[in-house]
């Protein structure tokens, strides 16, 4: 169930090959061997050593998330900044690298300390304008561009194409980070992007309960230098939290629709609502990445928004703390809602303002989600 014969959803639901030919069981079973005994001939019995470079419920889980990305392969690892950090380590001193000043917050403080420590420049671009990228880019130094898309916690939208040709005319590579638009949505190397990058704990865990990232490759020419330092970090995912990645990615189209049609009720509610200067998600019309977006996220504009509160970051604070029914956590893409003061939480190169709240819808009732918002709305005014 590898091909395109059948529709990524049934991919999913199914992960790749349902049923256990020796048992019949219809859910996939977990390895959770460190270590694996040659054979009488002191060969490797498949190709599992130690486990340390994974093993076979990885492995499985692996497939599945290659075949959604339709990716060369796919490498797992024990969270997002273990794989952000293990691709990192394919630079050498002097590379250049052009990143947005808004993003996932981790991997930009990871950034300034490679830029001061490795001798690897770093150049922010503005990614919600569509021709501050290609300004910044130079020929022959450029290594990587850096995309997010929808970017984190702005919800600004990057043309994976034109960024693509962009990066390639300069001689450098395209990374974009598709956390917040998973494969039952957008398919970024298909788009042009040569290293589509996951938050697994996120969307494609979607319960709250594993951490994860995924590096899906669009060739395979980094692929054996990324399982070397991946396996010499030790940051390969362990086979308990592949197997609760794979229960994950079983419900990922059914929970990203819930999530995408409750997120956009949402929206359209507060839109105007008089506490509120600007509510940020791209399945409004008005705003500004909505046309590339729509074009590019083929299922739904996510379940990620952020609400600009009237006056200042004390109230942002007040309305996260007197909701009821979202709960005041971080993270995204689980079945629960939860609202964030994010300035709170990012670190000193943050550009988030005070009064932005960004919100993660589950899969809850969406009424009982809107009026709780109402009430920490007027409760902190």
């Amino acid at each position: 169930m590898k091909n395109d014969r059948y529709a990524p959803a049934t991919r999913a639901a199914q992960a790749l090959r349902m049923i256990n030919e020796v048992t019949g069981a219809v859910t996939p079973g977990i390895e959770l061997a460190s270590t694996f005994a040659r054979d009488d001939a002191y060969e490797p019995r498949q190709r599992y050593i130690y486990g340390r470079d994974g093993g076979p419920t990885v492995e499985h889980a692996e497939e599945v998330i290659a075949s959604l990305d339709n990716a060369a392969a796919t490498l797992l690892f024990a969270s997002g900044m273990a794989g952000i950090a293990c691709w990192l380590e394919t630079l050498e001193r002097g590379d250049h690298i052009a990143a947005p000043q808004v993003m996932y917050h981790g991997g930009q403080t990871w950034l300034h300390r490679i830029a001061a420590r490795r001798g690897i420049e770093v150049t922010w671009y503005d990614q919600a304008d569509p021709s501050a990228l290609s300004a910044l880019l130079r020929p022959g130094q450029t290594k990587w561009v850096w995309i997010e898309t929808p970017a984190n916690p702005s919800w600004d939208i990057v043309d994976i194409t034109a960024a693509a040709e962009a990066a390639h005319d300069a001689g450098a590579r395209l990374f974009a980070d598709c956390t917040a638009a998973p494969p039952s949505t957008l398919r970024a190397l298909d788009l042009g992007a040569d290293i589509v990058f996951h938050s697994a704990t996120k969307y494609m865990g979607g319960h709250s309960d594993l951490t994860a990232g995924a590096l899906s490759l669009r060739d395979d020419s980094l692929l054996d230098e990324l399982r070397s330092i991946r396996s010499l970090l030790g940051s390969v995912l362990a086979g308990f939290e592949a197997w609760l990645l794979i229960r994950g990615l079983r419900t990922l189209f059914v929970r990203w629709d819930r999530a995408c049609t409750t997120a956009l009720a949402i929206a359209e509610h507060f839109q105007r609502h008089p506490k509120l200067s600007r509510v940020l998600y791209p399945g409004l019309p008005d705003h500004p990445g909505h046309a590339v977006a729509k074009a590019q996220m083929v299922g739904g504009f996510g379940g990620m928004l952020s609400l600009m509160v009237v006056g200042d970051g004390s109230i942002a604070h007040d309305v996260a703390r007197f909701t009821r029914v979202f709960l005041p956590a971080t993270s995204l893409g689980g079945v629960e809602s939860l609202i964030e003061h994010r300035k709170a939480v990012e670190g000193p190169h943050s550009v988030v303002p005070p009064q932005l709240l960004r919100l993660s819808i589950g899969i809850e009732d969406p009424g009982d989600l809107i009026a709780d918002l109402a009430q920490a709305l007027d409760r902190a005014g």
